[in-house]
């Protein structure tokens, strides 16, 4: 990396210009919320890692400054193509998971899309590989041991990305499903079919009078007559957002219940959301569904991807992240779209029972570690993949597979030694900035907590 090195104290002072611009506005109206994000995120370099893609891009942005600048990215692998195609945005080792897909098939593939935008492919492979560094390090594997595993990755999402690009069958690339994955994956699709509908219902509601409502308690806040009919109007909204594919049965968007919560957790701190209770495909109450209105964030890609045409091409945050992830996911969530509410942009998703993250708590085995990186870079190409003309949107008009497949293939060797590299390099700097951050927020030096 080309990132200039700082002492701890001008680094302190750029992080926290970082965090500033990130979450100031968010921090100052709760201030508590982050408290315990803060908290969350000094619990471990890769917490802290999480919860600060500001300043990853940022320093990728520095680093970009360094080789020329200009609208479209410059540097390896990138064009007028690849410097502009759908990102994820945050893709660390945990942003994977399992989830229903459309047609009723449980899933493991990448999730959590909040910070999804368009800009170099390379940014994306860059994030994760600098996540397994962190995880690597954390479970004290050598250097050789962390460089053998972002080897491994690179090499996987090669494969994938030149199978996609030359036109595989879908039997020979399959989706990890019950019937295809294998190992920490098999155990999380597993997991998740142990899971019921009811079994969520009964962790957030409640019968009462024949009919299932919110159960007060467990982050549950009562919503005013003002703020219900809001969110009643946002909810007509979203439904106007939904394919027509989602709307068989009139009944199921019939409201039974709403109430309020405000995200804590590393993402979503200070973020106001709700929660909406919804009849169903059926009468039955185990049918009930849960959705959740959220108001969506700024990516942090986005504040160093200055093309007017990528920038203008979103209403809002909301309708960002919906449209990204729909490009991205194949066969997303039915229940996605998006609404205003309080001039906002909002997220609408179901809660859904059937979504188990991949736990890296008990992969400890360098053999496993090494099978589930190279699932992970095969699921890497495949959402890479998914989004681009056959996606349904103009804003990324041409196959990403096949520009992706010939920007590599015309230096096949510098890749993985790019990325092992950065790996290297970042992951050091975060461990670094971590303890930074650390005795920044112990000693009260962040303005506003």
């Amino acid at each position: 990396m080309s990132v200039p090195q700082l002492n701890d104290e001008h680094r302190g002072e750029e992080i926290l210009a970082v965090l500033d611009t990130a979450f100031g506005e968010l921090l100052a109206a709760d201030p508590a919320a982050f408290r315990v994000k803060f908290r969350k995120m000094a619990a471990s370099a890769f917490a802290f890692y999480r919860g600060t893609a500001c300043l990853f891009y940022h320093d990728l942005d520095a680093e970009h400054a360094g080789q020329g600048g200009g609208r479209t990215y410059s540097g390896p692998y990138l064009d007028d193509r690849t410097s502009r195609v759908w990102i994820h945005g945050d893709l660390h080792a945990e942003n994977f998971g399992t989830y229903m897909d459309s047609n009723g098939r449980l899933v493991f593939n990448v999730n959590d899309f909040d910070e999804a935008y368009v800009g170099p492919f390379t940014w994306d492979l860059k994030r994760f590989a600098a996540s397994m560094a962190l995880i690597g390090y954390a479970k004290a594997l050598s250097d050789e041991q962390i460089t053998e595993l972002v080897t491994i990755y690179t090499a996987a999402y090669r494969e994938r990305i030149h199978a996609l690009a030359t036109g595989a069958k879908s039997d020979e690339v399959p989706p990890f499903t019950l019937d295809t994955a294998q190992g920490p994956l098999l155990d999380a699709l597993r997991d998740a079919r142990s899971l019921t509908r009811f079994g969520l219902l009964d962790s957030m509601t409640e019968i009462r009078d024949f009919e299932r409502r919110f159960a007060a308690g467990g982050g549950a806040v009562e919503l005013d007559a003002a703020t219900r009919y809001k969110v009643l109007a946002a909810f007509d909204g979203y439904l106007e957002t939904l394919p027509d594919a989602s709307l068989a049965r009139p009944d199921s968007y019939r409201v039974k219940d709403v109430v309020g919560r405000r995200g804590i957790g590393i993402g979503s701190a200070g973020l106001p959301s709700y929660n909406i209770l919804l009849e169903g495909h059926s009468d039955a109450l185990e049918n009930d569904v849960v959705i959740y209105i959220k108001q969506a964030q700024t990516p942090a890609v986005s504040r160093h991807i200055t093309d007017p045409a990528i920038r203008e091409y979103f209403r809002h945050e909301g309708h960002r992240t919906v449209i990204s992830q729909r490009a991205l996911q194949a066969h997303a969530d039915p229940w996605l779209g998006w609404t205003e509410l309080d001039g906002s942009g909002q997220l609408v998703a179901e809660v859904s029972p059937y979504a188990v993250d991949l736990d890296w708590g008990d992969i400890d085995d360098p053999e496993e570690i090494a099978l589930v990186v190279a699932d992970l870079g095969r699921a890497t190409a495949t959402m890479h993949a998914a989004a681009d003309d056959t996606s349904g949107e103009s804003l990324v008009p041409f196959s990403t597979e096949r520009a992706i497949d010939a920007a590599i293939a015309a230096d096949e060797v510098s890749l993985v030694p790019l990325l092992v590299e950065f790996a290297h390099d970042y992951g050091a700097r975060a461990r670094g900035d971590h303890q930074i951050f650390l005795d920044l927020f112990r000693n009260g030096r962040i303005p506003g907590l």
